[in-house]
């Protein structure tokens, strides 16, 4: 698995400029990060990683196949669109399905770009967007609720822990706040989860900056990291129109263009960066002659579950995890220098897996 990111923001942020660098930047990469189009709005990308090009060339690996990441782009959002305004239906059931929530937020003036509401303001351009979230969050739950409270009161085990759920969700969205500041345990987080409510997502601000501006920020850009901050939550500053030129030169001539802007890696890289850390991701490797890949998963993944995000009956059937750290592996040329220093390990069903693991499954068929 990767995971699936959905970009949002008010009309002319420069969302659709920057959702279309970023899959262009993919495409033009094919041979070691393909790109596909799902649908006109969807674009999936291989994750970069250094590591999986080191233990590609170190095992002379045939292919090298990245974890994924798909971007949706998701229609551009006007006031009223938790009542329908626009297309905001369509765009609140397309939010539902991504994991995290990109909001691109305009952080540059342009007397020739027109903004929806005729000011530059990134703060308010978040409120927006989130108080529309917010809106369609408690609609949605204050209709589910009084359905659930009528099986509560029947004696309903199930109806009685859902009930208790939703209650804890809509008391910040009546405050105003969004769902995922809910007090939820950790034991009621998945019937919180499977509420699919909008506010529940974490979020990464998107500062859409001017070009000079890509490699510092700017006033904008600060007063969303600022803010953030304060909701522990993912920024990452990008410059649009930086990505929009990056993603159409030859791959030769990329290092010298960004080393040109003061930047050291594409936006894409950095946003992906921020997406995992946000959502606690960590990536696991298998690594063979036919192929190196690399694999998503959730921090404090256990062996057997890891094995599963391959082919369920690798989970299944599971015997032992052979793991070797990326570092023994890069250090001591590969799998067979690792064994022979006493480097590989055979872990078992509780071994939680760490990120850099390269990993040989053992199981039953």
């Amino acid at each position: 698995m990767g995971f699936k990111c959905g970009i949002v923001g008010l009309p002319n942020v420069g969302k659709s400029t920057l959702f279309n660098a970023l899959t262009q930047t993919a495409a033009a990469e094919a041979a070691n990060y393909p790109f596909c189009t799902i649908e006109p709005n969807v674009g999936e990308v291989g994750v970069p990683d250094e590591r999986l090009d080191k233990l590609a060339a170190i095992a002379k690996s045939a292919q090298i196949i990245p974890t994924r990441l798909t971007f949706v782009d998701i229609a551009g959002l006007v006031r009223g669109a938790s009542k329908g305004e626009g297309l905001g239906n369509k765009f609140l059931s397309h939010i539902r399905e991504v994991d995290a929530v990109a909001y691109v937020l305009r952080c540059f003036e342009d007397g020739d770009i027109t903004h929806v509401e005729n000011r530059i303001d990134p703060i308010a351009d978040a409120d927006v967007v989130e108080t529309e979230l917010m809106l369609a969050d408690m609609e949605s739950l204050e209709k589910r609720i009084s359905s659930v409270e009528k099986k509560a009161k029947t004696g309903d085990k199930d109806s009685k822990a859902q009930l208790a759920v939703m209650e804890k969700a809509i008391v910040p969205l009546r405050d105003g706040k969004p769902a995922r500041t809910a007090s939820i345990t950790p034991e009621e987080m998945p019937a919180f989860l499977a509420l699919q409510l909008l506010t529940s997502k974490p979020v990464v601000y998107v500062c859409n900056v001017e070009e000079n501006a890509a490699a510092t920020g700017n006033a904008f850009s600060a007063k969303v990291a600022e803010k953030a901050k304060a909701e522990n939550a993912a920024c990452v500053v990008i410059s649009a129109k930086i990505e929009s030129e990056f993603s159409g030169l030859p791959p030769e001539d990329r290092a010298e263009f960004l080393g040109s802007m003061g930047l050291e890696e594409p936006g894409l890289n950095r946003l992906i960066l921020a997406g995992y850390s946000l959502l606690d991701l960590v990536t696991y490797f298998t690594v063979g002659p036919k192929e190196a890949r690399a694999w998503t998963i959730t921090r404090g993944t256990k062996a057997p579950q890891a094995a599963g995000v391959i082919h369920t009956d690798f989970e299944k059937g599971f015997i032992r995890a052979e793991t070797i750290a990326y570092q023994d592996y890069v250090a001591l040329g590969g799998e067979v220098g690792a064994k022979d220093a006493g480097k590989m390990r055979l872990e078992g069903k509780e071994y939680i897996v760490k990120d850099g693991d390269v990993m040989h499954f053992r199981f039953a068929n």
